[in-house]
C-alpha cells in the first residue's frame, strides 16, 4: 500500500492535469481565419482564442511569420490591415 503523502501528491497532479485540460478547452471560443499581403506576399492561418480580437490577432501574426523575416518587416506586417478576416466559430 502507497503512503499518504504519494497518494496527496498523486491526487494534486491529477487535480493540476484537470484544470490544464479543462482550461484549454474553453479557451479556445472565438475561431478567426485572417489573410495578410505584404511585400506582394500573401498569407493565410488560422487562429482560436479567448476572444474574437485574440483570435484575430494571433492569425494575423501568424499568417506575417509565415511570408516575413526580421523584426522591422514584421511590425509592419502586423500593423498594415489584413486583406481578409473571416470568423469561423
Amino acid at each position: 500500500m502507497m503512503k499518504k503523502p504519494v497518494l496527496v501528491g498523486i491526487a494534486i497532479v491529477i487535480v493540476i492535469l484537470g484544470v490544464i485540460v479543462y482550461s484549454s478547452f474553453n479557451l479556445a471560443s472565438h475561431r478567426v481565419e485572417a489573410c495578410v499581403t505584404y511585400k506582394g506576399l500573401t498569407a493565410c492561418r488560422t487562429a482560436s482564442g479567448s476572444s474574437e480580437e485574440f483570435a484575430r490577432r494571433t492569425a494575423i501574426s501568424n499568417a506575417c511569420a509565415q511570408i516575413i523575416s526580421g523584426m522591422t518587416d514584421t511590425i509592419a506586417c502586423e500593423q498594415a490591415p489584413p486583406t481578409k478576416v473571416t470568423q469561423l466559430k
